[in-house]
């Protein structure tokens, strides 16, 4: 197996240093051991390491964060109250203090700070240099538009930070614009693109190995998404939409990764022939894959993954459903976070075959029954370690169906096609799922589409966002799911305010008066 974590335990001690405080404290370069630790490019790599091991927990949060919230699940908890409950019924009062909804904020900004530390030190340090330090340019930036593309996206409006600070220069820069957050988003992915190969071949942490790093691909795929969502509505809100109308900007790079055309040339992207196959821990790294978290199981819980039992029960590894899957350890989430009704008996056709791969229709463990359906998709029996915090599966976050999709999306509005040419584009893909061509298509029902392929990828929340059905859909969807009796959870009407999320009180706290809080919190 491929890996880029191995051999990090250093390198994040060093870069870290108090930026992984939950907090948005930079620490000075110029404090500690930093300027120490990097004197030679194995230094750099294993530093680079430590920069993508701070996306570790990503998957973890945007089960809760993103799917929890859409209309893909509904899961109100059966045994007191969890921490989730809030992100699941728009509970205002309590996402401030959410303990989801902090780690959202200072995780990426320490992310963030990685990522700076690492594009300070290259300027000004020269044990790397040529094509080499390039790379690792274009890699940092690249994780550091990740990370302020999932801020954007969550909170609006939210601190631009592209270097190192100290404490008290923190504590004087105010959430900026939106539109000041795109544009170091932009700048970042158009110089990662420049300088990020199109592939890397060899496996390990090695400085000319590296399948599993950043390519320019996937730094194109993210800015086509970008310009996507500063494309859609504003709801009014200050949040990620814009309504910039660059959506032949996003076609335009979303044609050079489907064409191999561009400078550099795209890597040669294709749909695996198996949907199922996508998401296994023996197939990783395949050809539909432009990027993903990447995990170890090493015995230690220490780079491996947890997201996978976020929405997995404890008492489903010991069940009979489980069969090879079962582990010696209490390896879930303390209770089942269901597949809404909604997407599990509406939604997927009977023919469809995504259904079975996506999730799996309760379970039985020692004569007890639970029909609740849950999400499987990433579990396998060669990705499992010894802990809960040890699964060996790597996340996907970018893959060549969603590149695709996203083209439909610009065909579906004029741009670049029509709604013909973009439901010709799904064929490939629902001919897999085992369904007909379509002849036409709608920016509704191409949402539709991508909500069954995309189940349990925590991308459907961000899909209602900027495709402007996240209102119409969410309380269309609360009024049937959560009817009365014996739920009555999500707070009704949805309103606009709600769509973003709050500033998290932590931040609020540790600076007065510097932020201002997000309507309607």
């Amino acid at each position: 197996m491929k890996k880029i974590f191995l051999g990090i335990s250093l390198a994040c001690a060093l870069v870290t240093l108090g930026g992984c405080e939950k907090d948005l404290e930079q620490t000075p370069i110029s404090n500690g051991s930093v300027p120490d630790f990097y004197k030679t490019a194995a230094d750099f790599d294993q530093a680079m390491s430590a920069v993508y091991n701070s996306l570790r927990g990503f998957p973890d949060r945007e089960v809760i964060l993103s799917e929890l919230r859409s209309d893909n699940m509904f899961a109100v908890s059966s045994i007191g109250s969890r921490d989730w409950d809030p992100v699941n019924n728009f509970s205002a009062a309590l996402l401030v203090v959410n303990p989801y909804v902090a780690d959202a904020w200072a995780s990426n900004f320490s992310t963030i700070f990685r990522a700076n530390t690492m594009l300070d030190q290259l300027a000004q340090n020269g044990a790397v240099t040529g094509s080499l330090r390039a790379r690792y340019e274009g890699e940092a930036r690249f994780i550091r538009a990740f990370a302020y593309m999932d801020l954007v996206r969550k909170f609006g409006r939210v601190p631009v930070i592209d270097k190192p600070l100290i404490p008290q220069e923190v504590a004087k820069i105010p959430r900026a614009d939106v539109a000041a957050v795109y544009a170091q988003i932009e700048a970042d992915l158009k110089a990662a693109i420049s300088v990020l190969p199109a592939s890397y071949t060899g496996s390990g942490i090695g400085l000319t190995s590296g399948v599993g790093r950043v390519t320019n691909g996937a730094a194109k795929g993210l800015l086509a998404l970008m310009y996507l969502t500063k494309s859609g509505p504003d709801y009014g809100i200050k949040g990620p939409g814009l309504n910039s109308n660059e959506y032949d900007k996003a076609n335009a790079l979303l044609d050079e990764l489907i064409n191999r055309t561009g400078t550099p040339q795209s890597a040669a992207y294709s749909l695996q022939t198996n949907y199922a196959n996508i998401f296994s821990p023996t197939n990783e790294n395949n050809s539909e894959v432009l990027f993903d978290i990447q995990y170890i199981s090493n015995g230690l819980g220490t780079l491996g993954s947890s997201f996978m039992n976020v929405v997995v029960p404890d008492a489903f590894y010991t069940s009979t459903s489980a069969g090879n899957l079962a582990l010696p350890f209490s390896a879930g989430s303390v209770e089942i976070k269901p597949v809404s009704n909604d997407l599990n008996n509406v939604s997927f056709a009977a023919t469809d075959t995504r259904r079975a791969a996506t999730i799996q229709q309760g379970y039985t463990n020692a004569g007890t029954t639970d029909l609740r359906p849950f999400y499987k998709k990433y579990l396998n029996t060669a990705g499992k370690g010894t802990s809960r915090t040890d699964w060996g599966t790597n996340y996907i976050v970018l893959r060549y169906t969603d590149i695709l999709m996203m083209k439909a999306e610009c065909e579906v509005r004029g741009i670049g096609g029509t709604p013909a040419t973009a439901a010709a584009r799904l064929t490939p893909i629902r001919t897999r799922a085992g369904l007909p061509a379509l002849t036409t298509l709608t920016l509704e029902t191409l949402m539709e589409e991508r909500r069954r392929e995309f189940a349990g990828e925590n991308l459907r929340w961000n899909d209602l966002m900027r495709s402007g059905l996240a209102l119409t859909t969410m309380n269309a969807w609360a009024a049937r799911e959560d009817a009365p009796p014996p739920n009555n959870k999500i707070v009704r009407p949805i309103t606009a305010n709600l769509l973003l999320l709050p500033v998290p009180q932590v931040e609020l706290g540790s600076a007065p008066g510097l932020y201002t809080q997000n309507d309607g919190y």
